[in-house]
């Protein structure tokens, strides 16, 4: 198993930097592992098929490992430059193009990654506004388009003035390699999501009879089509509501 970690970050000393040693040390326990800091290559994207040494290089890196752990900040609100640069110039190596401009995922199909990224906002801001939302989601559009399979997130919340990675946070990194240096070649998660589904669909159910209780205690609800009809309307909205946040919104927050 090879783990390879991607830093996309100015100071490769910083904080990001200090959360992917993190989890490369925890995955050099079964794993072999190394690294690359972007910001030490001038990357520029292909262009009317003229050679590209450097996206040459790169490409055989990620070709080679089993895992790769991206690594990089949250700027304002989106991801560093150095890491969304990376991703624009590699967007036509990550998967093959059908004859109609789709991606279809090829050489990198169901390799596994971790995405890390750190915020200024303290916890429960970035948990309430999703501060770090855009670099996750960013990171994960250009991974699977390639087919990749995510394995785990990991963030760092109110970094302003932080010069060193916390023990807890040090310890979560480190099982987060551990756990990714060992992830089987294929996921079937066929299962997992029908669990999933299930839960979901037994608590939107209690959570619209309690509704609807207190419902019938101010509108009458004894005819069986009133009673069946807001059952339905509360239901839908607060599973639409539950899949929206698990499929589009929710990414690791604290």
């Amino acid at each position: 198993m090879r783990v390879l970690g991607i830093l996309g970050s100015q100071q490769p000393n910083g904080i990001t930097g200090q959360s992917l040693q993190a989890v490369l040390k925890g995955a050099a326990e079964t794993a072999t592992t190394d690294w690359i800091n972007l910001a030490d290559y001038q990357i520029t994207a292909d262009h009317d098929n003229q050679p590209n040494p450097v996206l040459d290089s790169l490409e055989a890196k990620l070709l080679a490992a089993d895992v790769w752990i991206l690594a990089a900040p949250t700027y304002i609100g989106g991801l560093s430059g150095i890491m969304k640069n990376f991703l624009d110039c590699m967007r036509n190596r990550i998967a093959r193009y059908n004859a109609v401009g789709e991606a279809v995922p090829d050489r990198f199909k169901n390799k596994h990654y971790v995405t890390i990224t750190n915020c200024y906002a303290g916890g429960v801001e970035n948990f309430v506004t999703g501060v770090t939302d855009a670099a996750f989601k960013t990171m994960d559009k250009f991974l699977t388009m390639g087919g990749l399979i995510k394995v785990r997130e990991i963030v760092v919340t109110k970094t302003f003035g932080m010069t060193t990675l916390s023990t807890k946070k040090q310890a979560e990194c480190e099982r987060a390699g551990q756990r990714a240096a060992t992830k089987k070649e294929r996921d079937d998660n066929t299962m997992k999501r029908y669990l999933e589904l299930f839960g979901m669909i037994a608590v939107m159910a209690l959570v619209t009879m309690g509704i609807e209780a207190g419902i019938g205690r101010l509108l009458p609800l004894d005819n069986f089509w009133a009673y069946y009809g807001v059952f339905v309307v509360v239901f839908y909205v607060l599973l639409a509501s539950i899949l929206h946040f698990f499929t589009v919104v929710k990414h690791r927050r604290r």
